[in-house]
């Protein structure tokens, strides 16, 4: 079982806004990329995006740019992983990173009929793991909260 992978793209004219920057959007789909790999990694079954929450755009990514997106199991459920997921980049040139995109998602792990199934349980084993796993559950009672303020416009 893998608990992080890394993926790598090119940031390439077409992922760009009309600002000149790459788009937010072609970011969060490389961040579900990334994530829907972690989570089925861990859990040897195929997964689907349940939430993502508190997408951070800390700095912006530019045509040319290698962007680097790590992605690191950090909580399971019974059937959910919490995905921490931190997206860099930089030159090629250059070979430096700069964080750039930051956020949480959390996928469900289906059988054939969309039901969700058990996943292993991930233990935390250094002080880092016990401070994510913290991160988590602080992050999944602040997600009940949100959810309930906005029940009413649902």
């Amino acid at each position: 079982m893998e608990r992080e992978i890394t993926l790598r793209f090119l940031a390439e004219p077409t992922d760009v806004n009309y600002g000149g920057k790459v788009h937010g959007g072609a970011v969060m789909k490389w961040i579900d990329q990334a994530g829907y790999a972690c989570a089925v990694g861990w859990s040897g079954q195929y997964c689907v995006t349940a939430y993502v929450g508190g997408i951070r755009f800390l700095k912006p990514i530019f045509v040319g740019n290698i962007v680097e997106v790590h992605a690191r199991l950090i909580y399971t459920g019974r059937s959910s992983m919490h995905i921490a997921v931190d997206v860099s980049a930089g030159d090629p040139k250059v070979g430096s990173f700069t964080k750039t995109t930051h956020c949480v998602i959390v996928f469900v792990s289906v059988d054939s009929n969309g039901n969700p199934i058990p996943v292993p349980v991930w233990e935390p084993q250094t002080d880092e793991d016990h401070n994510l796993q913290t991160y988590a559950q602080r992050l999944m009672d602040l997600r009940k909260g949100i959810e309930q303020e906005m029940s009413s416009f649902l």
